[in-house]
């Protein structure tokens, strides 16, 4: 952060519960989970997704999967509302966010250009106020160097919304002074047996890697998978093509049951790079 002290200063929501709030423990936990370097080659990615629960249940998925790209200074963050607040489709424009690590700013010029580009998006640091989904991330992308990000919260959208979206993103980060990194938080299935879990988070990885937008959020949509951040995977990808995607990767598929025991009931968490 800058010097002077910014408009809007969001202070961390979930601190202490998903991830902790001492800095230096902070700092060492995101450290153990990733992976030495050298551990494989990082990508000049357009995109990741990445998931968003306590880091003691998805951690190590969102870690090794920052872990494979270049992060470069600006990440645009999406994530899915979980609390039904603000704006369907809310960004925030000035200030920064307020983080144990760090304080980390908002890229005002990019944020700027991309609400220009759509109809969509309003101005609404309400939306983020307890969100926990964009948050979650800002630890791993800070350990990776990120100075500034763009938050973007989203409720639901039809397929045209997130095509509108997508465009605006894309076009607003093709004309940018330097490169962002587009990020879409998400869990996968929740709440089902194993068996159920996979084979269901299957059907969408499997478009999600083809680079089939559409496939994917018709594929969640129809069959009902319990995806939470399928709109904002879906802006993510559809950015991420217009932008040049040639191929997708699936770094790690895990669920809850690695870490809690229980696979009666899992959630599942993807980490898939865009490049």
């Amino acid at each position: 952060m800058s010097d002077r002290t910014p408009e809007r200063l969001r202070p961390p929501a979930v601190a202490g519960q998903f991830y902790p709030q001492d800095p230096d423990e902070l700092r060492a936990l995101v450290a153990r989970l990733t992976p030495e370097p050298g551990a494989g080659k990082r990508l000049t990615a357009l995109a990741v997704v990445s998931p968003h629960a306590g880091y003691v249940y998805s951690g190590r998925v969102a870690a090794e999967t920052f872990s494979r790209v270049e992060v470069p200074e600006t990440a645009v963050i999406l994530g899915p509302n979980h609390h039904g607040q603000g704006q369907p489709a809310a960004i925030m424009t000035q200030g920064g966010w307020r983080m144990p690590g760090g304080d980390i700013a908002i890229d005002q010029t990019l944020a700027a250009a991309i609400m220009r580009g759509s109809t969509l998006l309003r101005d609404d640091p309400s939306a983020h106020t307890r969100e926990h989904s964009l948050e979650v991330q800002v630890p791993f992308l800070q350990h990776h160097g990120a100075r500034k990000l763009v938050p973007i919260c989203l409720s639901f959208l039809n397929y045209p919304q997130c095509q509108e979206l997508g465009l605006a993103l894309a076009q607003a980060i093709a004309a940018s002074a330097g490169p962002a990194l587009l990020v879409a938080s998400t869990d996968m299935s929740h709440y089902e047996p194993r068996e159920a879990a996979t084979r269901k988070d299957g059907l969408a990885l499997r478009h999600l890697l083809a680079l089939d937008p559409e496939g994917l959020y018709q594929t969640v949509l129809g069959q009902r998978i319990s995806m939470c951040g399928i709109i904002p995977t879906t802006v993510a990808l559809l950015a991420a093509i217009r932008l040049g995607a040639r191929q997708a990767e699936l770094i790690r598929y895990t669920d809850s049951g690695e870490t809690s025991g229980d696979t009666r009931q899992v959630v599942g968490y993807a980490g898939v790079v865009i490049s």
